[in-house]
């Protein structure tokens, strides 16, 4: 594992458990700023890749290079009981009175200026993922990884969280991996959608629709109908979930 103080570099990155080939020969950049979401069918070595970049494991072959400063948050905000909300935002930083601002400043940021002092068990889920980003962004991050931090979340609860990322990620402008199954959710708020199939990039589709993205627009109904005929579904119904989902 290198470190970079730019962006996210793959190249020729291979990752085998036992027999099973999960990433194979993968070769992938992520540009500073750039957001890049990650899809695939379960198994394709989405979460794999974000182990990878997150230093928990390392590559059978290839290299990998990624900022000095990241972060992930999950798809379970990992608050700490028995810790306030103003806590959790600091772990793992000094209990400094500027440390401490910061924290205050990225609630506020979130929208949990008032919360600072709740316990994570009073929190909605909304709420507790809140405050995961909030962790996250107070480290001022190069690269936020993201697994599937909206998928326990209700409908308008992810929407509403998917327009706060939007604004968060304008105003600290990481590089973000966001590893989803929601296509929608992909070409709502990615520059990029990397599919993954057997280890490999099967479709790397830059975005080209300026935010804000609805789903009738004439581009996001054309890229959507690519990405599920990569799965090999057609003539989706709007409301039927594997138009939504990969798994």
């Amino acid at each position: 594992m290198s470190t970079s103080p730019a962006a996210v570099r793959i190249r020729q990155v291979s990752k085998q458990y036992g027999e099973k080939v999960v990433l194979d020969r993968l070769d992938l950049d992520i540009a500073p700023r750039e957001f890049v979401a990650i899809l695939g069918p379960s198994g394709t070595g989405k979460t794999t890749l974000l182990r990878l970049l997150a230093g928990f494991e390392a590559p059978d072959e290839g290299d990998v290079l990624v900022p000095a400063r990241r972060t992930t948050v999950y798809q379970e905000p990992r608050l700490v009981p028995p810790h306030r909300v103003l806590r959790n935002v600091m772990l793992g930083q000094r209990r400094t009175r500027q440390n401490r601002a910061a924290a205050r400043a990225a609630l506020a940021e979130v929208g949990l200026a008032s919360h600072e002092r709740a316990w994570p068990a009073t929190l909605s889920g909304g709420e507790a993922q809140r405050v995961a980003l909030a962790r996250a962004l107070v480290r001022e991050p190069q690269l936020l990884m993201l697994d599937e931090p909206f998928a326990a979340l209700d409908a308008l609860t992810r929407l509403r969280m998917h327009d706060l990322l939007d604004r968060l990620r304008t105003r600290h402008q990481p590089a973000v991996l966001l590893v989803t199954h929601d296509i929608d959710e992909a070409i709502r708020l990615a520059d990029r959608i990397v599919m993954l199939r057997e280890g490999r990039v099967a479709i790397d589709l830059r975005v080209d629709v300026p935010h804000p993205r609805t789903l009738t627009h004439p581009l996001v109904v054309e890229y959507r109908t690519r990405l599920l005929a990569e799965l090999g579904i057609t003539e989706p119904s709007p409301t039927d979930p594997l138009a939504k989902e990969l798994a």
